[in-house]
């Protein structure tokens, strides 16, 4: 169009500047940033939008900033590009900032932040915004709903992530396949597995996505021969796994002891499924054979690896080692371990317990001087637990929760008991 001499218009800037943000052309971006304005278009809101977006998906967020800032006309456009790039650079506090100053927003505006919030994990702000959402009056999208389902999901927030389930069937939300995907995930890592394939079975509308969370949700709650089921009607469903889809199904097979089923998924995995192996997926192996006493086995796949072991595929065999007392195999993985993660406490812990049922008692004397001389703390053992709406957290050795007294009674009564009853 330039080379034929053809002057461009307001409508020319706009499609040639989206082309340039979805390919993240930022040079490209920046010359026609120029010719914008040289042609007098620079200040149309149309074009100044859309540049905003062509520097923000560049993560060029201060030349986004100020051209937002110089601009005399914004609108809501304006603002969710601007609250968009902020989130895709993991600036969620800029992003808020900017959210707060819009005079009015959209759905796009909630929704976009609130995706942003659960991609960094910032679960209870997400769930805040979300319930602040909804008091507005602003009728949430899909985007949204899977945003607010996926903190409740990290968070455990079950009592939540059933308000926003029925939310959806009262006002008959169509449930394609990231809702799909969302309410599976939320239902299977709150625990409740039973609902979470009640979900997965009536949802018309699946994809990888959806089959990955019901097969890793399953491996995630103990369930490792149902995840191996659900793991090979995926594929007789005509959906083509991928790494997560193995990582899922690796770890059922570890959890139930299906030796022979994850040796042959795994075998699989590049020849026939064309997925790679990554370090993740050897880690489940290592766990898996370590657990069922096969360390030489184990030892021999590591050293046989194509990259270098990491605290993930060492641990696997050492917690193996644990289980069956080979304590010549948990050294070799303890030194690995120690070399990785010089500051791991739970490594010099798991080696004494070794060590003591061995009853190399020296050794166990060695490896709490080494915690000592390298200064290496373990970390406290937490758990949490939600009653009545309150959350109630635990830490090993801690004595501030208000009810102790109480909770140590009971539990010298259990232990009591087990004792009596022996």
């Amino acid at each position: 169009m330039r080379r034929l001499c053809v002057p461009p218009d307001a409508h020319t800037f706009p499609f040639a500047l989206k082309a340039c943000a979805h390919l993240r052309a930022l040079p490209l971006g920046q010359s026609l940033h120029s010719q914008a304005l040289k042609f007098g278009f620079g200040s149309d809101i149309f074009v100044r939008n859309t540049l905003i977006r062509v520097y923000s998906s560049s993560n060029s967020m201060i030349d986004a900033y100020q051209l937002f800032d110089e601009s005399s006309q914004r609108d809501v456009v304006s603002y969710n590009a601007l609250i968009d790039g902020f989130v895709k650079a993991g600036e969620t506090g800029r992003a808020r900032q900017v959210f707060d100053q819009m005079p009015e927003r959209d759905v796009v505006s909630w929704g976009t932040l609130l995706a942003g919030y659960a991609q960094v994990n910032q679960c209870k702000e997400a769930i805040g915004l979300f319930d602040r959402m909804l008091a507005s009056g602003v009728t949430p999208d899909n985007v949204a709903l899977v945003s607010a389902l996926s903190a409740c999901a990290q968070l455990g927030e079950l009592e939540q992530g059933n308000t926003i389930h029925d939310y959806i069937k009262r006002n008959q939300i169509r449930t394609d396949a990231f809702l799909s995907t969302g309410l599976v995930d939320m239902y299977a890592k709150c625990g409740c597995v039973g609902i979470a394939r009640e979900v997965f079975e009536s949802s018309l509308d699946k994809n990888l996505f959806t089959w990955n969370a019901m097969v890793v949700g399953l491996a995630m709650n103990g369930h490792g021969q149902l995840s191996l089921e659900y793991f090979l009607r995926m594929m007789e469903a005509g959906v083509r796994p991928d790494g997560v889809s193995f990582l899922g199904v690796l770890t059922g097979c570890s959890h139930a002891g299906l030796v022979n089923e994850a040796r042959r998924l795994f075998e699989e995995m590049e020849g026939v499924y064309g997925v790679l192996r990554e370090l993740k997926h050897y880690g489940c192996m290592a766990d898996l054979l370590g657990r069922a006493g096969l360390i030489t086995e184990a030892m021999e796949m590591i050293e046989g690896m194509p990259m270098e072991g990491d605290v993930f595929v060492w641990g696997g065999l050492l917690g193996g080692c644990r289980i069956h007392g080979n304590v010549e195999a948990a050294e070799k993985a303890a030194e690995h371990i120690m070399e990785l993660d010089p500051e791991d406490g739970g490594v010099y812990s798991v080696m004494a317990n070794i060590y003591a049922n061995a009853k190399r008692w020296e050794d166990v004397a060695k490896m709490r001087r080494l915690m000592n001389v390298r200064k290496v703390k373990k970390n406290a053992g937490c758990s949490v637990t939600k009653l009545n709406g309150i959350i109630h957290e635990f830490v090993a050795g801690d004595s501030l929760h208000p009810h102790v007294d109480e909770i140590y009674w009971v539990l010298n009564g259990i232990g009591k008991h087990q004792f009596e009853a022996c």
